[in-house]
């Protein structure tokens, strides 16, 4: 499933839970052409990315070490899956479809638990969750996402403003499953992916006037939007993840990568002739620039005291069920 990003929410009792499905690397790869601006411009070297990559890694080959399921699974869903691996090899299937770790192992480690984040007051795992992953399928899927989506906005906005983005949109995520999903556990980096994806899309509407193909753009990018947030009413699939980095990145776009007007640099260099110089922004940009800084600190500041104080966001919001999982006939929406 290349094309795919899951991640688990697995259930305390060491069941797979809920699975998330992230941004479909495949459509994004197709479209991303439309989104090149100018050749002339200073690409940066991509390298954060990359690091992210090896470090999500490196820390499933240690959930895996200190899971060691040759030692801890007591067989009652069946025998450890690739056994030669030793110490490293996945749970039973049944336990663990994405062949990784037991769901008592990720809690350990640092997956999202509201209980723990509220009442033990950790709230560390709203963080650490993000670089936790499911199994090996899941770790993949995420990798492949990752890559596709932040090489590009690293090559042109720079490390220092994608790590932001990545890290930020990643902790709004962790925020607003921790509002409305309360039995389970959660990890994997589907908020920080989809804050990336928030902040392609903001990028090209606060700097619409200096793309070429604007309407071919915008209809790629809001199909790969709406199709990977569509996945997300699947049963045992957390849309809240999904949504609350979506925004956060749609923001946290809309503040760090407008780009400045054509011809700006140039008049610059003719301040000492007397010719008038243009701003650097259009007022445009300036307005969203404001309204986006005000919605996220207002919206991290409600949303982390509501969290905090143990409110469920289900009861301020009786239909928000609904982004999460719609019940057909085929499922139902009772363990999500």
């Amino acid at each position: 499933m290349p094309g795919e990003d899951i991640e688990n929410r697995g259930g305390r009792g060491g069941g797979t839970g809920e699975v998330k499905n992230r941004v479909n690397s495949r459509s994004y790869s197709a479209s991303s052409s439309s989104y090149l601006i100018d050749d002339s411009e200073t690409q940066w070297t991509s390298w954060l990315i990359p690091m992210f990559v090896v470090a999500n890694v490196a820390v499933f080959l240690v959930a895996m070490y200190v899971n060691n399921c040759p030692k801890n699974n007591l067989g009652f869903q069946g025998k450890c899956v690739v056994r030669f691996l030793g110490r490293f090899s996945f749970q039973p299937i049944k336990e663990n479809p994405l062949f990784g770790p037991s769901s008592e192992t990720l809690e350990k480690l640092g997956a999202l638990e509201w209980t723990r984040v509220v009442e033990k007051h950790q709230g560390w795992r709203l963080v650490t969750c993000i670089w936790l992953h499911a199994g090996v399928i899941h770790l993949v899927a995420s990798m492949l996402s990752l890559v596709f989506i932040g090489i590009r906005l690293e090559q042109q906005f720079g490390f220092v403003r994608v790590g932001i983005i990545f890290l930020l949109s990643g902790f709004g995520g962790s925020i607003v499953s921790s509002l409305f999903i309360r039995n389970n556990i959660s990890v994997g980096a589907s908020g920080a992916l989809f804050g990336l994806l928030g902040a392609m899309l903001s990028e090209l509407l606060t700097n619409w006037t200096i793309y070429t193909n604007k309407a071919a753009a915008l209809i790629t990018l809001l199909i790969v939007i709406v199709i990977n947030l569509g996945i997300g009413i699947l049963p045992h699939v957390d849309n809240y993840a999904h949504i609350g980095g979506f925004l956060t990145g749609l923001l946290l776009g809309f503040v760090l990568l407008p780009r400045p007007q054509f011809g700006w640099l140039e008049q610059r260099n003719l301040r000492n002739s007397g010719v008038r110089i243009k701003n650097k922004y259009k007022p445009y940009q300036y307005a969203l620039w404001v309204i986006s800084l005000v919605l996220l600190i207002v919206g991290f500041t409600v949303a982390l005291v509501m969290l905090f104080r143990g409110e469920n966001g289900n009861d301020h919001c009786h239909w928000c069920h609904y982004v999460a999982c719609v019940p057909t006939s085929r499922w139902n929406c009772d363990d999500n």
